[in-house]
């Protein structure tokens, strides 16, 4: 079984040393380097090839939106998981503008740290609660999606793909009937995810199916 290569990138080493024990606790899971700046995130992430990066915001040299973003631009497959102390909607934001698949507070639960790290390793985007339900609270869900053209904030290939993945179809099998690669299908997911403001997959998918999605 294929381990989960991670970076941990935060100043503050006593909490790199907190999360490193508590990765090391989880099984298929590796820590391949540590980062204390947002520039020794990006050369380990060079170095390296991780799996996912979970990445603190405020940190010198680099701040973590600012490293997220050079990453993803690097390196479309890697997964960045945001995990700090802040929590206002303008950082939340610009860290998933950045191209951050996960967004966590410090004091995360171990389970939530781990679902959030399978979760964004399998092309989903997730939130923590709070963080969730802050978002909730600002953008509201207003009126129901129309009938006639639900998720209309979708561009016509994420609403297809949406549309399987509401049939509960994994992004292998929607990758091979569409003829796009796993990893499109999981960026197209995670953009899905963001632009409707969902926690996660199982989220859309009821979302989904509630608009009509995903009937055969």
């Amino acid at each position: 079984m294929k381990r989960v290569r991670i970076v941990l990138a935060d100043d503050h080493p006593v909490v790199r040393s907190g999360l490193r024990g508590l990765l090391d606790t989880m099984d298929g899971i590796e820590v391949v380097a540590e980062a204390g700046t947002g520039q020794e995130a990006i050369d380990a992430v060079r170095g390296q090839r991780p799996d996912v990066v979970i990445m603190d915001l405020q940190m010198p040299d680099l701040d973590g939106i600012t490293a997220t973003r050079l990453i993803v631009a690097e390196n479309p497959g890697i997964a960045v998981l945001v995990f700090t102390m802040f929590e206002d909607d303008d950082t939340v934001f610009a860290a998933m503008q950045a191209g951050a698949r996960g967004y966590l507070l410090k004091g995360a639960l171990p389970r939530d740290v781990e679902r959030a790290i399978e979760a964004i390793t399998n092309g989903e985007a997730i939130f923590g609660a709070a963080v969730a339900e802050r978002i909730r609270a600002r953008l509201g869900r207003g009126r129901a999606e129309s009938a006639a053209a639900p998720f209309s904030e979708l561009t016509d290939r994420e609403r297809q793909i949406l549309d399987l993945v509401a049939t509960g179809a994994n992004n292998v099998s929607i990758g091979a009937e569409l003829h796009i690669s796993t990893k499109t299908v999981a960026n197209h997911v995670s953009n899905i995810l963001v632009k409707l403001r969902a926690a996660d997959r199982p989220e859309i998918i009821v979302r989904a199916r509630r608009a009509g999605l995903g009937e055969p």
